[in-house]
Formats: C-alpha cells, sequence, structure tokens
C-alpha cells in the first residue's frame, strides 16, 4: 500500500500542478516531497545531485565575494539553498513564474522552506524569468546566473520562449551578467544546439553530465548542466 499526503493541488496557466508527498517503495522506506505539473513529473527531493550542482559547480568557480546571483525557477529551492551555502554570495534573486509555488514556500511546506525563509539573503519574487533576461538588463549585474524552468531546451513548460536557448537569446541573457559572470542551465537531456550556441556567446563553456541512481526505479540517470563564463565574444 502505497503511503501518500496530496498537500495542495491548484489549477495553473501551465495546468494542474500537485505537491505532494509519499513514501518511497524501496528500503528503506522514507517521505520524499514531489510535484507534478499538468499530470507529468516535475521534480523530487530525493533526488536533488544536478539540481544543487547546478549552484556548486559555477559558484565554486566564482572568484570574489559580494557575489549576487539569480535563479530562474524556484522549484523545492535546493539550487537558491546550495547558493546560500557559499559565504561570498551576498544575495540570492529569485524569480517564479508560478505564485503558487512561491506560496508553498512561504507557508512552510516545502523541505527547505523554514530555513530559505529564514535567510536576509534571500529574495523570491513573482515574474518570467525568460521575460526579465530577454529584456535589456538594468545596472545592477548579477555575477551569476541560474535556470531550470524547463525539462529541456526541446521539452518547454510552455512553449513560446524557443528565443532563448538560441545565439541571440542568450547573448541578452549573458547581458545581464557582470564582466567576469557565469551562466547556467539545467537540462534532464544532453542538447548539442544549446552547448553550440553558448559557444557563440561565452567565451568558455562547459558541459556537465551529472549521473545519479533513481531509487524509485532502480536505475541510473543523467542530468545535463551547461555553464559559460567569462566576458561575452564579441563575433
Amino acid at each position: 500500500m502505497i503511503d501518500l499526503k496530496i498537500l495542495a493541488y491548484e489549477e495553473t496557466s501551465l495546468g494542474p500542478l500537485c505537491l505532494r508527498r509519499r513514501k518511497t517503495l524501496s528500503e528503506p522506506r522514507q517521505w520524499v516531497t514531489e510535484v507534478t505539473l499538468n499530470h507529468e513529473f516535475l521534480m523530487s527531493s530525493l533526488h536533488t545531485d544536478s539540481e544543487r550542482a547546478l549552484a556548486t559547480i559555477p559558484l565554486q568557480q566564482a572568484a570574489g565575494s559580494g557575489q549576487r546571483v539569480l535563479v530562474g525557477g524556484l522549484g523545492l529551492g535546493y539550487t537558491a539553498h546550495s547558493a546560500l551555502t557559499f559565504e561570498k554570495v551576498d544575495h540570492v534573486e529569485v524569480i517564479e513564474y508560478l505564485p503558487q509555488v512561491i506560496g508553498w514556500l512561504r507557508d512552510e511546506m516545502t523541505p527547505l522552506a523554514e530555513e530559505l525563509n529564514a535567510s536576509n539573503r534571500l529574495n523570491v519574487s513573482e515574474g518570467d524569468i525568460y521575460e526579465f533576461l530577454l529584456a535589456s538588463p538594468t545596472e545592477q549585474r548579477f555575477d551569476v546566473i541560474l535556470i531550470d524552468v524547463d525539462h529541456s531546451p526541446e521539452d518547454q513548460l510552455a512553449k513560446k520562449h524557443d528565443s532563448f536557448y538560441q545565439v541571440d537569446g542568450l547573448r541578452k541573457a549573458a547581458a545581464h551578467l557582470t564582466e567576469q559572470g557565469a551562466f547556467a542551465l539545467w537540462s534532464y537531456d544532453e542538447h548539442t544546439p544549446l552547448w553550440d550556441a553558448m559557444q557563440h556567446v561565452f567565451a568558455s563553456s562547459t558541459a556537465h553530465p551529472i549521473t545519479y541512481f533513481n531509487q524509485h526505479v532502480q536505475e541510473s540517470f543523467t542530468d545535463w548542466l551547461y555553464v559559460g563564463t567569462t566576458a561575452l565574444k564579441n563575433d
């Protein structure tokens, strides 16, 4: 018998959104928090290696103190939480599209909510990260930009920002960075066109496969992180 608790079930512009807690079937059984969107699995508190690495890989490379980090997509908060573990990070700004997800955080319904809510270095606001990054930057730039919204550039939650993943879109996003900033993007699948586009925009680009063992299905899976760093190219 599966132990399952529905914590929230709400209609959104992207389809039904569900926050649930359930016990794993494999031993040792444990409670995990999961999110589904439009009846499709979105994320889990059981496997967070790549969400954490999305923050740690570029921040380990970032030099200097007083770092400002922009996170696109709050989710369960693991990327923002990992960014806050770095003492050199002064501020983490999260832009989340779905107000319901922000409400879960404020109501402390997610695993890291209490700790995140207690941080005076974190601000979470409602908005479209793609529209923000495709618009002209403000005077206040970011040292690190971390994007975890779509499943992959090919498998988008809302098919309306294809240009973001192309050279022109990435160049506009990179304009929001400081001169020696870093941009990182999460994808559940390897994506060569994105990799090619990033090499036209950033002076240095790296792809990081993050492999983990999925306890739900007893198989190994690989997520991909794409990181572009340092100054913009002019070509």
